[in-house]
């Protein structure tokens, strides 16, 4: 495993911003590292990254410890903070070339992951430019290359498509895609479609504490209960709630059935699955059997924006812990 966290704990003052958490990222999994503002989240970052001790509790990265072996732990990690850390009085090229001394190399491989990262994170129309010139966009461009000059074996990035343009982001998380095929990516945004469209597992962090950890599938799972099937049929009854509305309630599976209307004889209803069954075969053959003629049929799944909200409402916290 390349990140190993146990027991992590860290006080400021007397407030517990983490309270003994444990997880691990494995080689070429990307993690998202989800909470609400004062989650804990950056704080936890800033300890992998040995920006700050930790109060009790261990990290290993790669099997080295931030406390003991600070220096080594730096070496492998590529970091992007929240708040981009530039010297908007150099251009890019300088910078880069700044970043990339300071990491130790030597210069014909500076001269190369210069060449790399100027390509990848497509800041060649903006190399020699003053970082105080550039936009929001080609300023977190930047970043992530001095994230990722070094070609470290673990990336943390927090907010990294802060301030993109739609296309941008795009390009950004496929480059992070395809850096997590051979690195250990934690990712931190509030865009839960990034996570979506970027992340193999998910760690969403409440008050300190981890609330949630596995894959977005395994998460959707746990909480089915919530999801729900419309359904639009067409029928010749006299009166839908009394005459579709009790033989819906049969179909296998069915938790309850809410009758949301009808147009002549379109008749249209909400079912909602017990335990997040898939009821829609159910529902065809029931169809089928009352001759009733299907017009629209839909399964609504749960989002990751649901199970996120659920985890970080207190009451479902205490529900679900």
């Amino acid at each position: 495993m390349a990140i190993a966290v146990r027991n992590l704990t860290k006080f400021y003052g007397q407030e517990k911003a983490v309270d003994n958490i444990s997880f691990d990222v494995n080689t070429g999994e990307i993690l998202g590292f989800l909470g609400p503002n004062g989650a804990g989240k950056t704080t936890t970052m800033k300890i992998i990254t040995c920006y700050l001790p930790p109060s009790g509790g261990t990290v290993e990265v790669d099997g080295l410890s931030i406390v003991n072996d600070s220096l080594a732990v730096r070496r492998k990690i590529g970091y992007l903070p929240e708040l981009n850390p530039l010297y908007l009085d150099m251009n890019v090229l300088e910078y880069l070339e700044y970043s990339a001394q300071l990491h130790g190399l030597d210069a014909p491989a500076i001269r190369s992951r210069m060449r790399e990262m100027i390509d990848v994170c497509g800041i060649g129309d903006v190399r020699h430019k003053d970082i105080g010139e550039l936009s929001k966009g080609y300023r977190q461009r930047v970043g992530l290359a001095q994230a990722m000059i070094h070609d470290p074996e673990v990336l943390i990035l927090d907010e990294p498509t802060s301030g993109l343009d739609p296309n941008q982001i795009v390009e950004i998380r496929n480059l992070i895609r395809q850096l997590g095929r051979a690195k250990t990516v934690i990712l931190s945004t509030h865009i839960l479609s990034e996570v979506q469209a970027t992340c193999d597992r998910v760690v969403i962090i409440h008050e300190g504490k981890i609330v949630a950890d596995g894959t977005l599938e395994q998460l959707q799972q746990n909480f089915r209960g919530a999801e729900t099937v419309t359904l639009e049929l067409k029928a010749d009854v006299a009166n839908a709630m009394t005459d579709l509305v009790p033989r819906l309630q049969t179909v296998p599976q069915v938790e309850s059935v809410e009758y949301s209307g009808s147009d002549g004889a379109s008749h249209r209803f909400i079912l909602r699955a017990v335990n997040g069954s898939d009821i829609r075969e159910a529902l065809f053959r029931q169809a089928i059997a009352e001759g009733w003629l299907l017009l629209e049929m839909s399964r609504r799944t749960t989002s990751l924006e649901e199970v996120f909200h659920r985890l970080t409402t207190t009451e479902d916290v205490a529900e679900h812990s």
